[in-house]
């Protein structure tokens, strides 16, 4: 018998540690890119773009090793993102941060000042002399509990009324296409300018004006699923067993409604977070110096951006990606829980 000489297999394979090589080597050029000041700004944003794109293929290689081919770099940085923003928002009490909106005490700090990434304000200033990064985090608080008290009146509403009028049809479906027909003909920036000019702005009142902007997708979305689901045998068994139509609708419809709708709601929390951004930046939604991303970005009017364009990118970079991370999970939860893609 010939001897045979055993193969040496290193601790890591190649692929692995050429995956590790391309994030690390991706974080280390954004961070280059976004902290040098050895470069001017648009070789800075394309470094920090490349850095970006190597991490993210780095990122997708070790997780499908890790988790398997099916593993999504985009959906889990989007999941990150809005669980690291939530503990930001929830724990800004006792981070320390600097002061977000009395301009009486920051009467000595430096205004305008740009983001360093270190020191008492990581990223800038503004014209008052106000900390960007607390202003975004209470702004976030802001348009999140908005949009999301916005989202729930929207999918109770609308759902209830949807589930009714798929049911019952009839007269009922009928009024309730000519209401969602007509909410549905009013262009929605000049439904929530019109709201604006008559109700205060608050929180409440900018919650609710928003909510009118829910409502008929919710309404369609959930008279098309109780129609889909009205005739199958679990419904027709329960009628046929006395039930009546309202334990129908909660125990026998809603279930199979509710996932649809909840799926919906988290895309449309990214659409009022626009909206509710747009009315800041017009003056019609909350009012400084109550921070809003909205009124944050409005601060850049004018020449102030050509000069400072960190005064816009730093609430517009916290607004693009909670917005694209909502839409991320959303659509990831509407491709699970709703793949029969109802038409509308």
């Amino acid at each position: 018998m010939s001897d045979i000489v055993p193969r040496t297999r290193t601790a890591f394979p190649l692929p692995l540690l050429t995956a590790v090589a391309l994030t690390a080597a991706g974080l280390a050029l954004l961070v280059f890119g976004a902290t040098t000041a050895q470069l001017v700004p648009p070789a800075r944003a394309a470094v920090a773009l490349l850095g970006l794109g190597m991490a993210f293929g780095g990122a997708s290689r070790l997780g499908k090793r890790w988790a398997g081919p099916g593993f999504d770099v985009v959906f889990w940085f989007g999941a990150g993102w809005l669980l690291l923003l939530g503990l930001a928002i929830l724990f800004a009490p006792w981070l320390g941060l600097a002061e977000d909106r009395d301009v009486a005490t920051t009467v000595l700090e430096p205004v305008f000042r740009p983001p360093a990434f270190t020191g008492a304000h990581p990223l800038g200033t503004n014209g008052f002399g106000l900390d960007l990064l607390a202003r975004s985090l209470y702004g976030a608080r802001s348009s999140l509990l908005i949009s999301l008290s916005a989202v729930a009146i929207g999918t109770v509403v609308g759902g209830a009324v949807g589930m009714v009028a798929g049911y019952f049809g009839k007269a009922a479906d009928r009024a309730v296409g000519i209401a969602t027909n007509s909410l549905l003909a009013v262009p929605p920036l000049i439904l929530l300018i019109a709201l604006a000019t008559v109700l205060q702005p608050r929180l409440r009142n900018v919650a609710f004006s928003l909510a009118l902007l829910t409502v008929p997708g919710m309404v369609r979305l959930a008279r098309a699923t109780t129609m889909a689901y009205a005739n199958r045998e679990f419904v027709v068994a329960a009628r046929a067993m006395g039930a009546t139509r309202s334990r129908i609708l909660l125990r026998e419809l809603l279930p199979n409604v509710l996932l649809p709708l909840l799926s919906l709601a988290v895309v449309m929390i990214s659409v009022l977070i626009v909206a509710e951004a747009s009315l800041s930046f017009l003056g019609l939604g909350i009012q400084p110096p109550e921070p809003t991303w909205g009124n944050m970005i409005a601060e850049g009017e004018g020449r102030v951006f050509e000069a400072h364009p960190h005064i816009v990118l730093v609430p517009g970079a916290f607004l693009f990606l909670t917005v694209f991370a909502f839409n991320i999970v959303g659509e990831k939860a509407r491709g699970r829980w709703d793949s029969r893609s109802v038409k509308l």
